[in-house]
């Protein structure tokens, strides 16, 4: 039997497309000639190799001028994913306890780190588009008017893009995040390819947001779990952050990873003008083509990120996962995910000609295949993400002793308050978090992903949740 190494080697060579981070697409991108990596070049805190957590010399460079190709005042290498950065920006702009504005669509590190510090919740709820089927923007005005009611909140955390591609208005949400006083932290790892090209949107950097992480290797090319930790202005407490990452970060920092992170930053820097044009040529080019589906439909919304290509299925005779499915054993095409009514491919500068072509040929043959819905079987509970009320804090639900909680089922869970999380991974967005009180259309949905094949994750038992006894 094959090893993970063997597997690795054999999936490399064959014909499989990836839609999909990580953004290089398994191929060398621009003058990247000898970036491969091998073993020989994996070495530890050595002479005159700087060390990530005290770095003075070609680290620090390297930092400095990422910090200078971001945008940002201030730039920290992650060799721990986008995950580090956003445990150490929301557990370092906030004391154990304090109340933290945080959108309810936000990723589940933004969870555990509120789990660590013992943080109070108000959640922001975005927008639903029964359309397209997506989660959309958070509304400033409910950030502005949430600020309003508690003047207890220390900071604000978004997602902006969300994993589907959804641009909120950072500056304004900046805005009223400043006049209260409290930073704006913006989870932008999706979006680490802004600002390189007028057709995708400016970085959160440019927009005012205090503190902006970004995973270069989800659309950029860099190796998995490379990310960047960009800080801005005087309301984020810098110093506490650092100490956070320090802590947080691993002591023996890949050489390797951080290598690809400085090889990136220098692509971005010295060949964005040369990499991004064809790119975005090919991309629209495709988005074009698939514009003629005429029983699936490519969304298109002013406030989503062009280079996410989302496949609505809403009225075809199909259903997401059963798209997903046929592009994979059918096409050998591997797309991101497959979500409620639409499957999401992943595009970024590292895509080639023929693996776009690929991509459309397929979708549009699939189309001619198939018709218009002619029942509801395939139609998720139209409500979007569930508004769930926060009955008792995060760590406080969690940290119940195993005699006050009990599981039920999925079907039976509404009025009651979970134990645990569930969700779907990817995107990692909770259905639910501990010391919420499900709804019937919590219930709704859980069944409804199960019934699709889905995988919902984080519970312990399969279609049963934790919940609380007497609460």
């Amino acid at each position: 039997m094959s090893g993970l190494y063997e597997k690795l080697e054999m999936y490399g060579c064959s014909d499989y497309y990836g839609f999909h981070m990580p953004g290089h697409k398994r191929r060398l991108v621009g003058k990247q000639a000898g970036a491969e990596l091998p073993y020989r070049m994996d070495i530890t805190e050595i002479e005159g190799f700087d060390d990530l957590h005290h770095a003075c010399g070609i680290l620090k460079e390297a930092q400095e001028r990422a910090a200078r190709v971001f945008g940002a005042d201030e730039t920290h290498f992650l060799v721990n994913g986008s995950t580090a950065g956003i445990l150490s920006a929301v557990c370092g702009a906030t004391e154990k306890g304090d109340t933290i504005l945080v959108a309810r669509n936000c990723h589940k590190s933004v969870y555990h780190a509120m789990y660590l510090n013992e943080l109070k919740p108000v959640y922001l709820y975005p927008g639903f588009d029964r359309e397209s089927g997506l989660n959309t923007r958070i509304d400033p005005e409910d950030v502005r008017e949430a600020l309003r009611r508690d003047g207890s909140i220390r900071a604000v955390v978004i997602v902006s893009p969300t994993y589907d591609g959804v641009v909120s208005d950072v500056e304004a949400i900046g805005e009223a995040a400043h006049e209260k006083g409290v930073p704006l932290i913006v989870d932008e790892a999706h979006g680490a390819h802004f600002g390189f090209h007028p057709a995708f949107f400016p970085n959160s950097n440019a927009r005012g947001a205090d503190v902006v992480i970004h995973s270069v290797h989800k659309t950029l090319p860099s190796l998995t779990q490379t990310a960047l930790l960009h800080m801005n202005g005087r309301l984020a407490d810098r110093k506490k952050i650092r100490k956070y990452l320090d802590m947080l970060q691993s002591s023996s920092p890949s050489y390797i990873l951080m290598a690809s992170i400085d090889r990136c930053v220098r692509l971005m820097e010295k060949e964005a003008r040369e990499i991004f044009p064809p790119y975005v040529e090919m991309l629209f080019e495709t988005r074009r083509r698939l514009s003629e589906l005429r029983h699936m439909r490519l969304i298109e919304r002013e406030d989503c990120d062009k280079s996410k290509i989302v496949i609505s299925v809403k009225d075809a005779d199909i259903s997401a996962r059963e798209l997903y499915e046929r592009l994979h054993r059918r096409h050998r095409l591997q797309l991101e995910m497959a979500a409620g009514t639409y499957v999401l491919a992943m595009t970024a500068a590292g895509d080639t000609k023929e693996g776009m072509e690929r991509l459309t040929d397929a979708l549009l043959l699939i189309d001619n295949e198939i018709g218009l819905k002619k029942t509801d079987d395939f139609r998720p509970p139209g409500h979007g993400m569930p508004r769930l009320e926060t009955a008792c804090s995060l760590s406080r639900a969690e940290g119940r002793e195993k005699d006050e909680k009990e599981y039920v089922p999925w079907e039976r869970c509404a009025g009651r308050v979970s134990a645990e999380y569930a969700y779907l991974y990817p995107p990692g967005i909770p259905l639910a978090v501990p010391g919420e009180r499900l709804t019937e259309e919590a219930a709704e949905s859980l069944c409804w992903y199960m019934r699709q094949g889905y995988s919902v994750e984080g519970l312990k038992r399969e279609r049963y949740i934790e919940v609380l006894i007497n609460e």
